[in-house]
């Protein structure tokens, strides 16, 4: 990593601790995660390590990649923190690591995002061939292949063939501002 992003992720991460330095450790955020049975550590935990610059630690962890930006913790803590944009900063700060716990995660949001950027809407055909061709392991695919046929089956998804490019441009303008800003 290069010096500049390695002061750019320290930045995030200071930021994030900025964001959180009020935090009483009260679990309202814990209390009102709907994800929180699939963390393995509470969201308060998370605001414990931040704080205490344990950030290898956080990073070991799962629970941040797993917030699903619902505001629940934001709307319900009694200090009005912003931990779902804390949480956000952490997400981007793992990706820039490169941790390959995420990579996983990090191949799948960047598919999703070249669909929608491609034809204004995620086309689930093309993103998710995408994303299983960017884990260069061919074995992955098998184990949603039943899943595929159900969706398949009820018309959930389709194979689309026709109308290439048909959203193309209407979302340029915001990738191109995101490209901006992330400079």
């Amino acid at each position: 990593m290069g010096l500049l992003s390695e002061e750019r992720l320290l930045a995030e991460v200071k930021q994030a601790k900025e964001m959180v330095q009020t935090c009483i450790q009260c679990g309202t955020c814990t209390a009102s995660c709907p994800n929180l049975d699939f963390m393995d550590i509470t969201p308060r935990h998370m605001w414990r390590l931040l704080l205490t610059d344990h950030v290898q630690a956080l990073f070991s962890s799962k629970s941040f990649t797993m917030c699903s930006s619902c505001y629940f913790c934001t709307l319900r803590c009694p200090r009005g923190l912003e931990l779902t944009q804390t949480m956000g900063l952490l997400k981007q700060a793992a990706s820039r690591l490169k941790l390959k716990k995420f990579k996983r995660s990090s191949l799948f949001y960047k598919a999703f995002l070249d669909s929608v950027e491609k034809h204004g809407r995620v086309r689930e055909m093309e993103f998710m061939t995408h994303y299983f061709i960017s884990m260069k392991n061919p074995i992955i695919p098998f184990g949603y292949a039943s899943l595929g046929l159900k969706l398949l089956a009820k018309g959930k998804i389709r194979p689309e063939f026709s109308s290439i490019g048909k959203g193309k441009g209407k979302l340029e303008a915001i990738f191109k501002k995101v490209a901006e800003l992330e400079e």
